[in-house]
Order: C-alpha cells, then structure tokens, then sequence
C-alpha cells in the first residue's frame, strides 16, 4: 500500500552551492479521460494515455544556495523573457510539494521555460510544463541524495507533477501510462502514473496523433472549474464506473491491436468527456461548430475507405487525430483535403507516441 509519506525527502545539511539542469517532458493525450478530482489533486476515475513525442516544453533549471527562506524564491522566465502570469501556478506548486521536499527554500531557483509547440497553439501546456519543472526538481533532490533508485525517481516526479497539473503525472516516463487505481493494473495509483505494465501490440507502437487546431485561443471554462463541477453532478458515479470498465476493455486492446474496439472506445471516451460538461451545472460547451463538422468527415472517410482512423478531444475544441502510421498517406491526404479549412489558420500539427521525459542537462 504506497503511503504519500514515503516521497517526503529526509533532512541534509549537505546542500549543493549552485548547479543547473534542464529537462524536457512530453504533452500526453487521454484514452480513458480523468474527469473529477478528489483532494490534494487525486483522481475520482483511472484514465490511461499516449505520451506524445514533439509536442513538449524544454525547462532550464538554476538553483543557487541561499539563508534558508520562509518564502520560496524564485524567477520564472518564459521562452527567457519574465512571464509574470505563470508565477502564481509555480509558487502554489512548490506550496504543495514543500513537505516532501524541504530543501526548496535553500535555494533561489531561475526557470526557464519554453514549449515546442506555439504557446498559441491552443494545446495545453500545464501537464507538459509540471512534468518538466518535476523532473528538474527530482534531479536536485537525486544530487542530494545519490543513493536514490531509478524507480523511486521516476515515481516520485509523477507525484510531484501531479501536484501541478493532475494529468502531468501521465507525461513522466512510458509511451503508454495510467493513473489512478484499477483493479487490473498492476502499480496502478492514485498518487503517480505507471506505465502500461502488460505488452503492447506492434501497431501502437508508431501511432500518430495529428492534431487539428480548430481555436487556439483561451478556453471558456478552465479544466480545474470543471473538474470541480464533478462533485454534484448527477451522472458522476456513473461516470466513474463507467471509466473503469473502459480502462478494462482497453487494456485488452493495447495488447491484441483490436483497432475496431480501440476507435469504439476512444471516441466514446472523448464524447462522455464533452457530455459530462453539458450536463453539469452550471453547463457549458467547449466543442466549436467545426470540432463537429471535423468529426462528422472523419465518420465518413472512415465509412467510405474502411481506413482505421479515430478522434479524441481534450477538455477544449481541438481534435485529436489518431491512427496507424501504415495509413498516414492516405489520413494526411484527408486532412489537407477535407480538413484543413475547419481548422483556424488552416494549422494542424502532426505527432506520434513517445516515451517521457528526457535530461538535456
């Protein structure tokens, strides 16, 4: 039974003067969605999902030692300009993860962030952005404290993560993770992502995920507002059952390449996603009208050429292409044909399953 106590840091006095690391963490996309939390940023429902391979923020790292502070100090810097907006989220971050990693208030810290993928993109940034600056401080803490296993790094950089942005837990290490607990996944947890611990067929190994930007801008209701939403929702039990036995049905076909029954529960998957928001209250649609012409072309194209392509939708307007790379002539072909005016500027960006974060530095 994993104990958040165990990811509390011991006490050293054996402080690093200065150092500088940088790390990069992937974006991830949901095949079973996280939709509700409970405190302290844990899930009410498992989800599982595709970790992403370019679509990722890169974060420069300086720490200098400092009197020990009642305060946490630090300047963050976006694309190395100062982006005062960000400093909020960073600072409640280190709030939340301060009793597991006390040495934070040693240090003057220097975060330098920037995203591969324009920060206009409409393409959330939250689980790649905690993830990187999670993996930044865990190299600290593994120069603290070098006897530290892989296994215990990499776990505890998925709580810490979590802490930021519930869905960074996802975006650590595996091209394919889930969190939250669920009977037949084994290590799953509330507190950290695992990777899929069972085989996964050839076919999902290269799959690509092209994603259609139909409005980059700001979104209407936050994820965080929605996720609250959840607690008196009169479909949530339901819902959370619901994604249980997805999860189940899904492990399966990760293993036996069932494309037919991944598209079937993908998609229902991104629609219970979106049903869920307007059926709150109060309720509220992040769908646009061409999220649902996108849709509707991709039910026909893939009627009409029986080609093995799917949708998936975040908590915004955007869609999530995924499919096979043995067919990316034939969806690239669609997309530049069919697609590309329903998304804003005609821009789309195209991606594939990756496998986590990675060191720099």
């Amino acid at each position: 039974m994993v104990s958040e106590n165990e990811f509390i840091a011991p006490e050293t006095n054996l402080l690093l003067d200065k150092g500088h690391f940088e790390w990069s963490a992937p974006s991830n996309i949901a095949l079973v969605k996280y939709w509700g939390k409970r405190d302290n940023q844990l899930p009410a429902n498992p989800s599982i999902s595709f970790t992403l391979n370019h679509c990722k923020t890169i974060t420069k790292f300086s720490f200098q030692k400092i009197e020990t502070s009642n305060n946490f100090s630090f300047e963050l810097l976006f694309e190395g300009k100062p982006k005062e907006e960000f400093r909020p989220k960073i600072k409640k971050f280190f709030e939340r993860i301060s009793i597991y990693c006390q040495y934070l208030k040693n240090y003057h810290f220097v975060i330098d962030t920037q995203n591969t993928f324009p920060h206009s993109s409409g393409i959330a940034s939250s689980a790649s952005g905690m993830a990187a600056l999670a993996m930044n401080v865990m190299q600290l803490e593994r120069s603290l404290f070098p006897e530290m296993k892989e296994d215990y790094f990499y776990k505890k950089a998925s709580f810490l993560a979590r802490l930021g942005s519930g869905s960074a837990c996802r975006s650590i290490k595996g091209a394919v993770v889930a969190w939250g607990h669920h009977a037949e996944i084994g290590g799953s947890s509330n507190y950290f992502g695992v990777e899929f611990p069972n085989s996964i067929h050839k076919v999902f190994n290269d799959y690509q995920d092209t994603i259609l930007l139909v409005d980059k801008g700001e979104k209407q209701v936050s994820s965080t507002v929605g996720h609250d939403l959840m607690h008196h929702h009169p479909f949530a039990e339901r819902r959370f059952v619901q994604a249980h036995e997805n999860l189940s049905k899904l492990k399966t076909v990760l293993q036996n390449g069932d494309l037919e029954n991944f598209i079937a529960i993908v998609e229902s998957e991104a629609l219970t996603l979106h049903a869920m928001m307007m059926t709150s209250m109060p309720y509220f649609v992040l769908m646009k009208p061409n999220t649902l012409e996108i849709l509707q072309k991709i039910w026909q194209f893939r009627n009409q050429t029986k080609t093995p392509v799917c949708f998936t939708l975040d908590a915004g307007s955007n869609v999530h292409l995924l499919y096979p790379k043995n067919v990316s002539n034939q969806v690239l072909e669609f997309i530049k044909t069919e697609l590309v005016g329903y998304c804003q500027n005609g821009h789309y960006i195209c991606d594939e399953i990756g496998s986590g974060s990675q060191i720099l530095i």
